[in-house]
């Protein structure tokens, strides 16, 4: 079991919590300690949630990339709200976000598209991501396809392929306790932009 999580080890800023407990997470060779649960809705409220990877965080927020035509893209289009977890179970640790999603501009988009590796970005384009798929070597097809056509050339970023940037307006650390009696501080911004901290009851 951890220490208690007291507000002696809080920072006024939450990001540069994040960030500290990520990097702890990490050295701590937590597996995939960038997994985060990534939840959307729909207009009306219906939700769905996924795992995706976290590909930067800054003063702005959490990043994020993906087939924009995919379902959480169109959900993310029409109701640009959404919800991160992140899970560090070894260390008994777990953060929440809340905020709105903006998309990130095509430079940023294009820069990080040229790090994933080029089988990624083939599969960025032979994958109607979230459509319906008659067989999976219509897919096989198309990527072969697709890197025969692409031979010796790089893959440029598909049109419909980007990032989302998750501007926090809340965002929660949870640390675990005996009997159940979790660490739960949470930052909301004020309307000043500023952060407001509460502890709350676990």
């Amino acid at each position: 079991m951890r220490p208690p999580l007291t507000e002696a080890d809080l920072l006024d800023d939450p990001i540069a919590l994040f960030e500290r407990w990520y990097a702890e997470a990490q050295a701590a060779g937590v597996p995939q300690a960038d997994a985060m649960t990534l939840a959307t809705a729909t207009p009306d409220g219906v939700p769905s949630a996924r795992v995706v990877l976290l590909k930067g965080v800054d003063a702005r927020g959490f990043r994020f990339f993906t087939n924009e035509e995919s379902r959480k893209g169109r959900e993310l289009a029409a109701n640009p709200h959404a919800a991160l977890t992140w899970l560090w179970a070894p260390l008994e640790r777990q953060v929440r976000v809340a905020g709105r999603v903006e998309r990130l501009s095509a430079a940023e988009s294009d820069a990080y598209f040229a790090t994933r590796p080029r089988g990624s970005q083939l599969g960025a384009w032979a994958s109607q991501q979230s459509r319906p798929l008659a067989a999976r070597e219509e897919l096989d097809r198309r990527w072969a396809e697709l890197e025969r056509e692409h031979a010796g050339r790089p893959v440029p970023r598909p049109p419909h392929w980007g990032g989302f940037l998750v501007v926090p307006r809340e965002i929660e650390f949870w640390q675990a306790r005996p009997d159940r009696l979790h660490d739960r501080f949470r930052y909301a911004r004020d309307a000043a932009g500023g952060w407001r901290r509460t502890r709350l009851q676990p």
